[in-house]
């Protein structure tokens, strides 16, 4: 087992090892593993000093910002108000100025009164309680040992807790799933308790003690699942269900939101009422002893536990699981399953859940049923791609004001509330979308942020560009609007405007910036006036210029922005007449070529990319820059510039979509051989972005499709892509179907060898 031991973030302490109820399902009771009869009914004070202590000593060693302590049972009620009290004061009294203390109760509600939530309200202990259902499904199993009904007491208990000087301590409702309960009459009876929270739990089982299937279906409690699943969505989804929002999160991309399903590593150990530190309460259904680690509070540190090979067990994520599960496209979602739930006398854990099929056909299900719901638009629309990418761009630049935290000082805030009087009036605010769409904008964003991250001391200087972006929005709206803005060796960069020489090399002020007209003058603090014709070469004036080709619109030629080196290659230096002429005719060449073989494409081109850049041969960083920007290597040859520009089109889309949305997950966790490139293995997103790309070029070079097949048919099998990822696999598949059927297809068939696309 590799890599280091995952601290513990969350305890349960068991206050009180006896229960007031013979639920026949319990795992502490009923199930292999019978420890509770020798251990003391009630925690100690010795216990709960001790592990007070060890829990904050765990806390300081690894800087944990907070800990959870769940107090557990059997039904630790039973502990009685003083008892639990006396854990409260320790824990808080040891955890002080150490971490954050979120403390919580589980019960099963029957002794549940106001003395006690009067006790849980002054230490701020959260309250979750079992109910199985409506009273038919509750007393299929929570009755007690004469067989009495629990159900009134329970809905007793749920109704005091949802009283307002309570409901701030409900955690909500744990249900055990047992599929001859009616799904619908489960659902509507929690439901109708309003409770902030429902998680549904499997029942404990084994491969030597498997659950039952009273119809024989091997995804009986699938279909169990599902059909609340329908009904909670029928119904708008009126509670947060666990199971059901942790499998959706995965699908997406994130994190796993409960232990039982997922790869995400175990945080959690178990200390019984004598001290004894143990593993997961769960692994009681596997055999006598599989909980135990042979530790205690007194002798032993936290420390020492998660160092323990069970525990170590479920902290490998996707190495820690069989290997049928790694092979599985479900992992990432169930995880393997529950730990407990993979057990067999004659696997030990290394075996696929008991439940294996009914957790891939409860995520399937849920993926069937909600993928078009939770796929991002931009996946489909390229509107849409754009507005979140603009969207994504403002959330950056209010990040850094937040990050700033004055220390921009009066320059930056002069700037911002200009940006903000900008933002007032139609023709203001497109002026301030269309220089904050730009792709170098997002470049110079992420430089500053990562610089305040580092402490990097000229960091604050690069922010205070934003005037400069705002003076440049104002020239653009055309309001009578004057913006101060600073000049650096000499020079006034305006965003997507262009380039103005106020003073020797080496020289810096401030300019006041103001739209005229078609033009804007510029006055610098100190003496000097200039009236600059946006479009127009004057004196010391270099404006962003632009090319014409084919049906597009226009694209910026931007060979001035001091972000604009971000590419594969450097950024060529600002181009002469000659040069950008001879640049010009070459993209329009291009162009033409690319309307002709691939027109498709042309056309998400002419619509999404709205600036290009020069660069030179040879290799450079990449940075990160927003959408709709492509580099190229100048070259006359007007075929492998089309290849160009098609590939810097089809990089910059997945870049753009990876910017927005989850694609994948888990990436790097298994590796794969490029089908165009045998002896070369990647992970996920070096094969997805080899596809994307190829997929693309074969419109103008058929010999591109090569591989495309076989890695679509790898990826559409691979436990990595997200609901997401799976759209996108979709539409490239529908694009292959389109590069066949296209009867433009050949028109650089005889195109000079590329570079592999990897």
């Amino acid at each position: 087992m590799t890599g280091p031991a995952v601290p513990f973030r969350e305890i349960v302490l068991k206050v009180h090892s006896r229960c007031d109820l013979a639920c026949d399902h319990c795992y502490v009771y009923e199930h292999a593993d019978q420890s509770w009869r020798a251990r003391p009914k009630t925690v100690s004070d010795r216990v709960i000093a001790r592990t007070a202590q060890r829990l904050a000593e765990h806390a300081k060693t690894h800087a944990l910002p907070s800990v959870s302590v769940i107090l557990h049972g059997g039904e630790p009620l039973l502990a009685g108000p003083a008892r639990l009290r006396r854990v409260c004061e320790e824990f808080g009294s040891a955890l002080s100025g150490v971490a954050d203390l979120d403390l919580r109760i589980h019960t099963n509600g029957l002794q549940l009164s106001p003395r006690y939530l009067d006790l849980f309200d002054e230490f701020g202990v959260k309250v979750g309680i079992s109910l199985d259902g409506d009273r038919a499904a509750n007393d299929r199993h929570r009755r007690f040992a004469d067989g009495r009904s629990s159900h009134p007491l329970v809905l007793k208990a749920v109704e005091l807790l949802r009283e307002d000087r309570y409901r701030h301590l409900n955690l909500g409702l744990l249900c055990t799933v047992d599929i001859e309960n009616d799904p619908h009459a489960v659902l509507d009876a929690l439901v109708a308790l309003d409770p902030p929270l429902i998680d549904f739990l499997l029942p404990h089982a084994t491969w030597d003690d498997p659950p039952p299937r009273p119809d024989g279906s091997p995804t009986a409690y699938a279909k169990w699942l599902l059909a609340v699943f329908d009904r909670w969505q029928e119904e708008g989804s009126p509670v947060p269900v666990r199971l059901f929002s942790s499998v959706l999160s995965t699908l997406s991309g994130g994190p796993s939101l409960t232990e039982s399903l997922g790869l995400a590593p175990t945080d959690l150990v178990v200390v019984e009422t004598d001290g004894q530190l143990e593993q997961v309460d769960s692994l009681k259904s596997a055999y006598e002893g599989a909980a135990a680690t042979g530790f205690d509070v007194f002798e032993h540190s936290f420390d020492d536990v998660a160092a323990h090979p069970g525990v170590r067990a479920r902290q490998l994520g996707l190495a820690g699981v069989s290997e049928t599960c790694r092979r599985c496209p479900v992992v990432r979602s169930c995880g393997g399953g529950l730990y407990t739930h993979r057990y067999s006398s004659a696997g030990d854990f290394d075996n696929p859940s008991v439940y294996c099929a009914d957790l891939e056909a409860l995520v399937r299900g849920i993926d069937a049923r909600t993928r078009a719901a939770i796929v991002s638009p931009a996946l489909t629309e390229r509107r849409e791609l754009a507005a979140e990418q603009h969207d994504l761009t403002r959330t950056l630049l209010a990040g850094l004001h937040d990050a700033l935290d004055g220390r921009g000082g009066a320059r930056w805030d002069e700037a911002w509330g200009l940006a903000g009087v900008l933002e007032s009036s139609g023709e203001g605010a497109a002026g301030l979308d269309h220089v904050l769409a730009h792709p170098y904008t997002r470049t110079w964003l992420l430089d500053v942020l990562e610089g305040l991250h580092a402490e990097r001391p000229e960091a604050v200087g690069q922010a205070l560009r934003l005037p400069a972006y705002v003076a440049a929005a104002a020239v653009r709206s055309g309001l009578d609007l004057e913006v101060p803005a600073d000049y650096r060796d000499g020079r006034l960069f305006l965003p997507t405007i262009g380039e103005l020489r106020l003073a020797g090399p080496g020289e810096t002020g401030r300019a006041r910036v103001r739209a005229v007209g078609g033009e804007f003058s510029v006055r610098r603090e100190g003496g000097g006036e200039w009236i600059v014709p946006r479009g127009a070469d004057s004196p010391g004036w270099l404006p962003v210029r632009y090319i014409v080709a084919g049906s597009a619109p226009g694209f910026a030629l931007d060979d001035l922005d001091p972000y604009r080196d971000c590419f594969e290659a450097p950024a060529a230096p600002r181009l002469g007449g000659t040069d950008a002429e001879a640049w010009s005719r070459a993209v329009g060449r291009a162009w033409e070529l690319l309307e002709r073989g691939a027109p498709q494409q042309a056309a998400e081109a002419a619509g999404s990319l709205t600036t290009l850049t020069p660069l030179l041969a040879g290799r450079n960083a990449q940075r990160p820059h927003g959408y709709g920007t492509v580099g190229l290597v100048m070259t006359e040859d007007g075929e492998e510039l089309a290849v160009s520009l098609l590939r810097g089109l089809r990089r910059t889309r997945l870049r753009a979509l990876l910017d927005v949305t989850d694609l994948y997950a888990l990436d790097g966790a298994w590796e794969y051989r490029l089908p165009w490139e045998r002896n070369t293995k990647v992970p996920f997103s070096g094969l997805l972005a080899g596809t994307h790309e190829r997929v693309g070029l074969s419109f103008l070079v058929p010999r591109f499709m090569d591989g495309v097949s076989e890695a679509l048919d790898m990826m559409d099998s691979a436990a990595e892509p997200t609901v997401g990822g799976m759209r996108l696999l979709k539409s490239l598949r529908d694009e292959v179907r389109g590069v066949h059927g296209t009867s433009g297809m050949n028109v650089l068939m005889n195109a000079v060898d590329h570079e592999p696309v990897r």
